[in-house]
């Protein structure tokens, strides 16, 4: 993991609904992050134009949509989301291996005819909401540790880049896909932060220490008093950590 620079792991959410809170955040921050997360809520407000926004401060985009649909949709998806020009992005691995590799396909196919470095795509494994009771409830019949490290197996296999998965799954995961396989980390907080609606968490610096490539945090950096110092402290961490790798 030393090869990626401290402050390009961090990936900042913006968990917010419009462009104006976008461009407050991205301020306050200022160049504590270069990389920052859209999810559903941000893109289905605001459109292509808060892609655009982003980038155009110099920033890096992951589009976190997790498609899921039949493949053929799935692979004209991944084509318009080829087209923004966005650094990375997500598909969801329950999916199957059809619409996963034609997901893979599609993106290298259209960033070849468009001529732009394809986005890193990811495969969305179990979300951080799901401990195990709330997997069971939906028919998980396996751990989640070994829901997620089987479906890190088959995006593996389906030539994607990477999966998301929570830290607490990140060390079985690296041991079955390798080290050039990226692994995207939400559920990152400090051990002061506040977990909210994630089950599955841990700090920073555990994180990378355990495999994590790049690192979600939201809340804890957009909601902070003081935005800069908070994201400023993620990157530290980060970068204490990767020296022992």
């Amino acid at each position: 993991m030393s090869l990626f620079n401290p402050k390009e792991r961090l990936i900042v959410a913006l968990d917010v609904n419009n462009k104006n809170e976008v461009s407050s955040i991205c301020d306050a921050i200022g160049e504590n992050a270069i990389f920052y997360k859209i999810g559903l809520e941000l893109f289905l407000a605001e459109g292509r134009g808060v892609v655009e926004l982003v980038k155009s401060r110099g920033a890096k985009v992951f589009l976190d949509l997790k498609l899921h649909d039949i493949p053929n949709q799935v692979a004209g998806a991944c084509r318009e989301i080829v087209k923004m020009g966005v650094d990375m992005a997500t598909v969801h691995t329950m999916g199957g291996l059809d619409m996963l590799q034609q997901a893979a396909a599609s993106v290298k196919q259209a960033s070849a005819e468009y001529g732009v470095r394809p986005p890193i795509l990811l495969g969305v494994t179990v979300l951080t909401s799901l401990n195990q009771e709330r997997a069971g409830e939906i028919g998980l019949k396996n751990s989640v540790t070994e829901q997620v490290v089987n479906l890190a197996k088959l995006a593996k296999k389906s030539g994607l880049d990477g999966v998301v998965a929570s830290p607490q799954e990140v060390a079985d995961v690296r041991k079955v896909v390798g080290e050039n396989f990226v692994i995207v980390t939400p559920g990152i907080r400090s051990s002061t932060d506040e977990v909210h609606d994630q089950k599955r968490v841990m700090s920073a610096y555990d994180a990378v220490r355990v495999g994590s490539s790049y690192l979600v945090v939201g809340r804890p950096i957009i909601k902070a008093g003081n935005p800069a110092n908070s994201a400023a402290g993620i990157v530290a961490e980060i970068e204490k950590a990767s020296e022992f790798i």
